[in-house]
């Protein structure tokens, strides 16, 4: 099981963590397990661990120091046993010099450590995932796609990649949805890779690129054009609910005039 460190609140990761006893605050009108209970023999990954606020940190430590815990608002001992795998894009040792992680927590957790180069300093490497999210889009999408270009193999190659694997993938995705054709080619790469979008018309300095909302439109467009017009599909594949689909359908509607309306 995993949990990202960065989308909870203090209160509500301890919770997610090591559970509630029923009474224990006002709504909890039941007793829940956490993770650390629910992984029982087995692993616990905390991703953003950096993102840990500093009292639950102190909760950690001392159950990696005594393998039991507490649930909240509970007297007795749980005693479990599990692995816990952590992962951070942040330094760890500047965080604790800033005094923003326990350092205590930190030699812990510093069994087996593995340093993970960012993207751009991984070289083939990048194609290898491309080529597999390729694939992966293909079928999720039903499209041709297969196999990256040489001219676009190049680009990918050559790209800072600020947003590492989750950029690549995304970029992926965005290219089988909205393209067509057996091969990524180069024209498909979006503007950052090019420092302007190519093609696009040019007066001095400034580029003749779509606004935010056009893309967004056109994005949406294609997602609802793939599902046939099925909004509750369309929006998890968009990952929003169905009404928040319904909502930027009302809003791009009354902003969008250069490009192709939504329906």
């Amino acid at each position: 099981m995993e949990v990202n460190c960065s989308s909870f609140h203090e209160n509500l990761l301890e919770n997610e963590l090591f559970g509630h006893e029923k009474g224990a605050f006002t709504d909890a009108s039941d007793t829940k397990k956490g993770l650390v209970e629910l992984c029982d023999r087995g692993t616990l990954f905390l991703d953003e661990v950096a993102d840990m606020p500093l009292p639950t940190q102190a909760k950690l430590l001392r159950f990696i120091d005594h393998r039991n815990f507490k649930r909240v608002g509970g007297a007795r001992d749980i005693a479990v046993d599990i692995r816990i795998v952590t992962a951070t894009n942040k330094d760890l040792e500047a965080e604790v010099r800033a005094g923003r992680f326990r350092s205590d927590l930190y030699f812990r957790l510093k069994v087996v450590s593995i340093n993970l180069p960012p993207l751009r300093d991984r070289g083939d490497d990048i194609l290898v995932l491309g080529q597999h999210y390729l694939k992966e889009f293909a079928r999720k999408f039903q499209k041709r796609f297969h196999e990256v270009s040489p001219e676009a193999a190049e680009r990918l190659i050559g790209y800072a990649w600020p947003g590492n694997v989750r950029e690549l993938r995304n970029l992926i995705e965005r290219v089988v949805l909205l393209e067509e054709g057996d091969v990524l080619l180069l024209e498909h790469l979006p503007a950052e890779f090019f420092g302007g979008r190519p093609g696009a018309a040019q007066s001095g300095d400034t580029l003749a690129l779509p606004t935010l909302a056009q893309i967004e439109a056109e994005h949406i467009s294609e997602v609802l054009r793939l599902t046939a017009g099925n909004k509750s599909r369309a929006a998890r594949i968009l990952g929003i609910s169905r009404q928040g689909l319904i909502e930027k359908l009302r809003r791009l509607r009354l902003i969008e005039h250069g490009s192709r309306q939504v329906s």
